[in-house]
């Protein structure tokens, strides 16, 4: 599987990162073995890039995703997780479910926001602890969206202090919406965002500012929610998207790119997973699976040829802007590349992770 180094860092990733928030009982129960089977799955298929984060599941995803990993050289995969969710044990934890939240898990602990120097470091300790791993290679401040100037002030020099003693290689944002990330992009010397939702073969929001930000600077985007909440994967009535159920207009369109992509051989969702990877400044795109047959799924239709034809097509109709960049296309204009940013750092500089 194709590997590409995040902005500036060492830091390689895949083209497909496996998104652990599935495996942690997202909206269901699953089973260790299944989301043991998940993750090997991935392992099995070249999937070198694993994503994690203290919300998912309570912290039953970094349990499962670094169970799963412990016995692999920690050299040959990236891992990334999150800070601005501490875990707190609930005073009357346990007697309910987290399903208010999407997780399918016993509460027996509770969510506080701390975008603090002092939240950051006690994150990624308990973060370690969990994942039963010596370090991870990417840290990323998780939907700081009420936040943004306690994740700027505070939770941002603690990560680049972090980055520059080399205790992680990378740092970043991970979010569902695009002002902040580009604020981030434009104060910050963040090496990448991951955008959740925003930049889809559906809707192409993060182009506006986000990806031409990040290819100006030399920084990396990781896509994430590549299926907008699973409508691509199979568009109907009830189907989700954004985490809601689908408008009647979203479908219609989702239903005209099916009709589209399948008159050139080519399922929906073969199209969306491969859709972010046409912009430079995209590195890899996020995808989590519950369990080996969807991992097995999602890879096989990455893998599938999409022809230029299709593109086209979807042009056509109407449904994909003709500036947007597209997989297979002709390099993008100068103003567009990546531009290496040399980047001074004191001690270590690190030799030595859908999104939701």
């Amino acid at each position: 599987m194709r590997t590409t180094t995040l902005g500036t860092t060492d830091v390689r990733v895949t083209e497909l990162s496996f998104g652990a928030a599935a495996i942690s009982n997202l909206f269901r129960p699953v089973t260790d073995e299944a989301a043991f089977a998940a993750v090997e799955a991935a392992w099995d298929a070249g999937v070198r890039t694993f994503d994690t984060a203290p919300h998912y599941g309570i912290g039953l995803s970094e349990r499962r995703l670094g169970a799963a990993l412990r016995d692999r050289d920690r050299d040959t995969y990236t891992v990334s997780t999150k800070v601005g969710r501490l875990l707190e044990p609930h005073p009357k934890g346990g007697r309910g479910d987290d399903l208010a939240h999407g997780f399918a898990v016993p509460d027996t602990h509770r969510r506080v926001w701390d975008f603090s120097s002092d939240g950051v470091l006690r994150s990624l300790e308990a973060s370690l602890d969990r994942l039963g791993l010596d370090r991870v290679d990417i840290a990323l401040l998780h939907d700081p969206d009420h936040h943004a100037e306690q994740a700027l002030t505070e939770a941002y020099p603690a990560l680049e202090r972090l980055r520059g003693e080399g205790v992680v290689k990378a740092i970043g944002i991970g979010v569902n919406q695009c002002a902040l990330p580009a604020r981030f992009l434009r104060e910050t010397d963040i090496d990448v965002v991951l955008l959740a939702g925003r930049y889809t073969l559906l809707e192409q929001e993060g182009l506006a500012e986000v990806l031409p930000e990040a290819a100006a600077r030399g920084r990396s985007v990781i896509v994430g929610g590549v299926f907008n909440s699973g409508l691509l994967t199979d568009p109907k009535p009830g189907a989700m998207y954004d985490y809601a159920p689908v408008p009647p207009h979203v479908l219609d369109r989702a239903l005209r790119m099916k009709a589209v992509t399948e008159r050139h051989g080519v399922p929906l969702r073969a199209a969306a997973l491969s859709f972010p990877l046409g912009h430079p400044a995209v590195a890899s795109v996020l995808s989590g699976a519950r369990c080996a047959e969807e991992v097995r799924d999602t890879v096989n239709q990455l893998r599938r040829t999409v022809p230029a034809e299709l593109w086209d097509g979807l042009r056509a109709e109407g449904l994909l802007p003709p500036h947007v960049p597209v997989p297979g296309t002709a390099p993008v204009e100068e103003a567009d590349r990546p531009k290496e940013k040399s980047r001074s750092r004191g001690g270590d500089d690190g030799h030595g992770g859908e999104h939701r």
